[in-house]
């Protein structure tokens, strides 16, 4: 078995600042604090496949940040990182390599130069979700989940399917538009426990007394305490319920509202100092990713650790019309 390890080094450093996506602001990111997010989470994955397995796996990837800098294991070097990492790079070791099985690590746009520098040939991917936008089908729902796919695919307990490749325009993206487009197929093995769907745009043209209801709920807590401070989560029902309660929040990014003042499409330090600086009630109003059922990690890595510890677990309320449950 021999498995080529590839890692987008610039994957996801946007996320905690609000930027919904690194492509082109790498640089910008870094400069302002971002950390690295792929490849500590590519390590998660090899180290919990190095307890699964029960035979050896040869493992192949490049010198550097985008491979050996992560791997902590043995691994066969096959060339050096570049000094500077971009599609190009990821294209270059793809169609130098011919492993039974791609494991990367990025977002949405590492995957489409994934599967562009594929071609026609079928090798299978495994994606351990490490970016800002993850709405593609291959990757797995966690770093160890990936590890628990690659380890089941080694024993011959995963059949490989086809998947849908999607992705948007970060320029689009970061104005306020959500489009989901699919740009192609890849292969990938099969496993409805470890592995995403991929997005769906969840249509709601029967849900608006539902939307209603809810919109209604929230207003309620708030004339109940006017301190209550409300974090909105992103996406296009929680957008929907703050119209109704008549203020506008941001499609893409988190916002908060308290005492009748927004404060809009904040990034994680800017969320940190609202709800640390409030002592009374707070609620963080999440909704699922429609067709993956993701809360928390796919498009609003502005949630970090710290801001959910400063929250409280018991004040994250999830909300979710009927089509978002099927």
């Amino acid at each position: 078995m021999r498995l080529a390890v590839v890692v987008n080094p610039d994957a996801g450093l946007g996320g905690r600042l609000g930027f919904k996506g690194s492509d082109g602001r790498a640089a910008e990111a870094r400069a302002a604090g971002a950390q690295d997010r792929a490849g500590p989470r590519m390590r998660q994955c090899l180290e919990k496949l190095a307890e699964l397995a029960r035979e050896p796996i040869e493992i192949i990837a490049w010198d550097g940040r985008m491979g050996g800098d992560w791997i902590p294991g043995n691994y066969t070097s096959t060339g050096v990182t570049p000094d500077t990492t971009n599609a190009a790079s990821t294209s270059d070791f793809i169609k130098s390599h011919s492993p039974d099985l791609f494991l990367y690590a990025g977002g949405d746009g590492t995957t489409r130069d994934i599967v562009e520098a594929l071609g026609d040939r079928e090798i299978p991917l495994v994606g351990v979700p490490g970016g800002v936008k993850m709405h593609s089908g291959c990757f797995a729902t966690t770093p160890k989940a990936a590890a628990e796919v690659v380890w089941s695919f080694v024993t011959g307990d995963l059949m490989v399917a086809r998947t849908e490749v999607m992705d948007l325009d970060e320029e689009v993206y970061r104005k306020g538009e959500w489009k989901v487009k699919m740009y192609g197929e890849a292969f990938t093995p099969a496993s409805p426990r470890w592995m995403q769907g991929a997005k769906e745009q969840v249509q709601r043209e029967s849900e608006e007394e539902t939307l209603e209801a809810m919109s209604s709920h929230v207003a309620n807590l708030v004339e109940e305490n006017s301190d209550l401070m409300i974090v909105w989560g992103s996406g296009g029902t929680l957008r929907q319920m703050c119209k109704q309660l008549g203020h506008e929040s941001t499609l893409l990014g988190i916002d908060i509202l308290h005492a009748g003042k927004m404060y809009n499409d904040l990034n994680e330090q800017g969320l940190l100092e609202i709800i640390n600086s409030h002592d009374g009630e707070i609620k963080l109003l999440l909704s699922p990713m429609g067709g993956q059922g993701f809360l928390i990690g796919r498009g609003n890595l502005q949630l970090s650790p710290d801001v959910l510890r400063s929250i409280g677990i018991e004040n994250i309320l999830g909300i979710a019309t009927p089509a978002k449950l099927l």
